[in-house]
């Protein structure tokens, strides 16, 4: 018998490149909220989703991830970085999120989000880290200090920001602030090749700690490219911004129903 969650499957099933859930989550998350061309968000969001407010929120994040602790022995398998890009909607009166774009540096990490709907793509992430000590390289966590974060892409630079902290605290945003939704395709070459249903789903998310937040402000920049979109959800002004650690637990996900795209 072959046994696996994910491909490949084999005898004892421990090759497979993801497990099943429970997948947890801790790391450092960097959130900008800015506004954006609310016409241009609404083209983003699936059909029948809700109304774009105009305002998107990038996240940038260092993850460390395991579901029973060894990849914590065993940290190649665990640490990432991501850059997280949501549109903001307001769905049956209240605001949500949902997830167009997403890029990450961990294979493991990019078969988890399709499987829960966050459309993840490969790419390059940096971003400063703080060290919580007073000292010219250690970033520390408090009024004045500039940070920063990149993506790039198959060679190209997509997105920057240039963060500056201002001694504040700072508020929860993005999919810490309420529920963020994607979408689950079926793509089959099986017969006549097909994207198959979309299914649009909510994560569950479960055990979520969080340490203090550090606000500031950011000016956060995207950049066209030939092959990906994220130019077009470019911000029209400054950023709000939150800096801190976060852990979460990825329990699975529910389908919310079939959408047209």
């Amino acid at each position: 018998m072959l046994r696996g969650f994910t491909p490949p499957y084999t005898p004892d099933g421990r090759s497979s490149l993801v497990p099943a859930p429970p997948w947890h989550y801790a790391g450092t998350v960097l959130s900008m909220a800015c506004p954006t061309d609310p016409a241009a968000a609404a083209r983003f969001l699936p059909q029948g989703f809700g109304r774009a407010t105009g305002r998107i929120i990038a996240h940038v994040c260092e993850w460390q991830a395991t579901t029973d602790g060894w990849e914590l022995l065993d940290p190649v398998h665990a640490q990432y970085r991501e850059f997280i890009l949501l549109v903001e909607a307001e769905r049956d009166g209240a605001a949500v999120n949902f997830c167009p774009m997403i890029w990450v540096d961990q294979d493991i990490s990019l078969i988890r989000g399709w499987l829960q709907g966050w459309p993840k793509k490969l790419g390059q992430v940096w971003m400063t880290r703080s060290y919580g000590l007073d000292h010219p390289a250690a970033a520390p966590l408090r009024a004045g200090t500039r940070m920063g974060a990149s993506l790039a892409v198959k060679d190209r630079r997509l997105a920057e920001a240039a963060i500056t902290l201002d001694g504040g605290e700072g508020q929860a945003l993005g999919f810490l602030a309420g529920p963020t939704y994607g979408l689950v395709g079926a793509p089959s070459i099986i017969g006549e090749p097909t994207a198959g249903a979309l299914r649009l789903v909510l994560p569950g998310i479960t055990g979520r700690v969080a340490g203090p937040m550090a606000s500031g402000t950011a000016e956060l920049r995207f950049f066209d490219a030939p092959r990906d979109e994220l130019a077009a959800l470019r911000p029209t002004g400054p950023a709000v911004a939150a800096i801190g650690n976060v852990a979460i637990t990825v329990t699975g996900a529910t389908e919310v129903g079939v959408v047209a795209g």
